[in-house]
C-alpha cells in the first residue's frame, strides 16, 4: 500500500473536497481518497504507487492548485488472529 498527501489551494468547502475526491477516483485505482479543505490536504491510499504526471494533470483539471506530493509506503492495519 501507498500513502500520497497531496498539498491542495482553492478548495473552500466540502463540495470542493468531493469534487477533488471524484476527481481522483476517476483516474487512479485507489483504496480511499479523503480531503481537508481546512487543511489544503488530499490523502490517497493505493495498491501502488501513482504517477505523479498523471496527479498533477488531474488536481489542474479541477481548478485548484497543487502545491506539493509526498507519497510513502504504508501498512494495511487491521485485525491479525492468527499468527
Amino acid at each position: 500500500m501507498t500513502k500520497t498527501i497531496l498539498q491542495i489551494e482553492g478548495m473552500m468547502c466540502g463540495m470542493c473536497e468531493a469534487h477533488v475526491n471524484e476527481a481522483i477516483r476517476k483516474a487512479f485505482p485507489v483504496r480511499k481518497v479523503t480531503s481537508s479543505h481546512t487543511k489544503n490536504e488530499t490523502e490517497i491510499l493505493s495498491e501502488a504507487p501513482l504517477d505523479e504526471e498523471l496527479i498533477r494533470k488531474t488536481v489542474a483539471e479541477t481548478g485548484y492548485t497543487l502545491k506539493g506530493i509526498t507519497s510513502e509506503p504504508c501498512e494495511k492495519k487491521g485485525f491479525k488472529l492468527f499468527g
